[in-house]
This record gives structure tokens, C-alpha cells and sequence, in this order.
């Protein structure tokens, strides 16, 4: 297994041509059991520095129940999109994450997670990367069947404000998957205290 330096990673000059430049955004650290595999940081997150610090993240992180002080321990969750800079925007919402981080840097970080014991996959091209074939037609059919992935990866739709409708025409998801998330992650957490 090749080991890299997350300080390598951040300083990463790939993607040079995107509209507001490289800038990597993601928490890691080996010793995560949680992983939150998302798409990209958004603009707000490039312009923060800090992954999730927007509506989305309030949002995701009440799904999840947990504090923003653990959500931001990298010793307890890692937080690894599938494009780590800013991709820029399109006519529907931020372009797709670009390909080379993942391909430069993506499989080298999840090897070095060796205690990992849940992921939580958000977007379909995390959903993709991390399910493959086993995901069904649409985002929807996927977190409705998020039973046979569990207990180790859990598909989620995006927190976005974007998804309120979502949500309104998912109340199975807040009443089923929520609280098996919020359950299987303080598990997770207070596994650690024994």
C-alpha cells in the first residue's frame, strides 16, 4: 500500500484550469471509522476552506446526529469527495467533480482507512464509484434500498436546500434511514470510549 501525506494531497496542482483554481478540500486522517464520500465542495466550501460548513452540511450533520465538533474530527470521520477542489458551475447547479482526483489520489487515501466501518455515499457519482452495479435505476430507488448495503456503506440523497422537495416526496427517509444512521454512527462512536 502506498501511504500519502494528506499535506501532499492539499497542495495538489492538478486541475490548474478551474474557474477559481485548485484548492483541495477534504478531512482525513487513518485513524476515521466514518467516511462521507460526496461529490465536490461546493463554491461556499472553496471559499470556507472547510467541507460541508454551509446549509448542507447543518443539514447532514442533524441526518447523522452528531455535533459539528465530532463531524469535524478527522480522527473519527473522514470526509473525502470524489473531486476534492471547486469544479466550477453550470446551467443546472456545480459542474460534475473533476476526474483526475480521484484517479491521482482517491484509492491511495481509502487504502490507508484500515478501521473504516461505515460509509456514508452522497451523489451519484460517489454513488457510482462506491456501489457500482450493485446501485439500482435512480438516486431514489438506491437510498430506498439502502437495507442491502448496510451496515458497512449507506446511499444518501444530497443534504442541499435543493432536495427539500426530495424530502417532502421521501417521508420514508427521515422515518426509516435517518435513525438506523444516527444509530449505527454513535455505535460507531461510543466503540471508541470502550
Amino acid at each position: 500500500m502506498q501511504r500519502i501525506d494528506s499535506d501532499l494531497v492539499r497542495q495538489c496542482t492538478l486541475c490548474e484550469d478551474l474557474p477559481l483554481g485548485p484548492k483541495p478540500i477534504f478531512q482525513f486522517d487513518v485513524r476515521a471509522k466514518i467516511l462521507i464520500a460526496g461529490q465536490a465542495p461546493g463554491r461556499r466550501t472553496h471559499e470556507r476552506g472547510m467541507p460541508f460548513d454551509d446549509a448542507s452540511g447543518e443539514r447532514l450533520r442533524e441526518w447523522l446526529g452528531i455535533e459539528r465538533a465530532t463531524f469535524y474530527d478527522a480522527t473519527q470521520l473522514a470526509i473525502l469527495p470524489m473531486g476534492f477542489c471547486y469544479p466550477g458551475s453550470g446551467k443546472s447547479g456545480d459542474l460534475p467533480p473533476r476526474p483526475e482526483c480521484a484517479v491521482q489520489w482517491r484509492n491511495a487515501l481509502l487504502e490507508q482507512l484500515q478501521t473504516l466501518e461505515l460509509t456514508l455515499v452522497i451523489g451519484c457519482y460517489a454513488l457510482d464509484w462506491h456501489l457500482g452495479k450493485q446501485q439500482r435505476e435512480n438516486l431514489t430507488a438506491t437510498v430506498k434500498a439502502w437495507q442491502s448495503y448496510a451496515p458497512t456503506r449507506i446511499p444518501l440523497p444530497h443534504p442541499s436546500p435543493r432536495n427539500n422537495r426530495w424530502l417532502k416526496q421521501n417521508p420514508w427517509f427521515e422515518q426509516e434511514v435517518v435513525p438506523y444512521v444516527q444509530q449505527r454512527i454513535a455505535d460507531i462512536l461510543m466503540s471508541d470510549l470502550h
